[in-house]
């Protein structure tokens, strides 16, 4: 009687019930990790339903521009959380480990937006400096997450490795920009810190745009190296 090898039977392709589950399970966290951002916001008084500039003036404006960034943020870990996973045709427990350690990053989100959103503590680098930590290391566990799928063989359709190097490069930008913001938030002030992060309003584009370029003249120089014709998309 034939058996599989042993990391075979350590993976869970995609159409088994425990790859659903866990799909199902890291989806559930982000979840729970966009609604926790809501208990930042602390209910006004009761006078301060006088009138809207009370309402505002109460601290209120900044826990709900924490609220919109951190959500939008969190979105956005979870939109490339699940165009990374639905590049796997398996799960290891590499992948699994991997995404757990992801997460765990993302879910302490709503806890760094609270020094950063209260009046009461975002003039403090060290506010700063906490979210910019836990954005730096969230983006990067993302990312290893995808160097375990591709070392674990669990990558549906794996690129060049040059092609891998210079998407993290442009993945690299983004914790560089909010690691660099913790120096300047301490040498000039927490507001100084923060807008260190509009930069990746004009560098992420410009730095994808880049990147999608090299990455599509690299393909097409690996198929033409494996003597393929590459064909345009449709």
């Amino acid at each position: 009687m034939e058996t599989e090898p042993a990391t075979a039977e350590r993976h869970y392709a995609r159409d088994t019930l425990e790859f659903a589950r866990a799909f199902t399970f890291f989806d559930a966290v982000y979840a729970f990790a966009l609604t926790l951002l809501v208990v930042n916001i602390d209910p006004p008084e009761a006078a301060d339903w006088t009138s809207p500039s009370a309402l505002l003036g109460s601290g209120l404006e900044w826990q709900l521009l924490g609220f919109a960034i951190s959500f939008s943020v969190i979105a956005v870990f979870w939109r490339v959380n699940h165009r990374i996973v639905a590049g796997f045709r398996a799960l290891s427990p590499g992948t699994i480990t991997a995404n757990l350690v992801a997460i765990a990053f993302v879910v302490l989100i709503p806890f760094s937006t609270q020094g950063v959103s209260d009046v009461e503590t975002a003039d403090a680098p060290l506010a700063v400096a906490v979210y910019a930590l836990d954005i730096s290391c969230a983006v990067l566990a993302q990312a290893a997450l995808f160097y375990v799928a591709r070392h674990d063989g669990v990558l549906a359709h794996p690129l060049p490795r040059r092609a891998d190097r210079a998407k993290l490069l442009d993945t690299l930008t983004i914790p560089a920009i909010f690691l660099v913001s913790i120096p300047i938030a301490y040498a000039w002030g927490a507001d100084a810190g923060r807008w260190t992060w509009a930069l990746l309003i004009v560098v992420g584009p410009i730095s994808g745009r880049l990147t999608s370029r090299r990455v599509a003249r690299i393909v097409a120089e690996d198929a033409a190296a494996r003597g393929i014709r590459s064909e345009p998309d449709a």
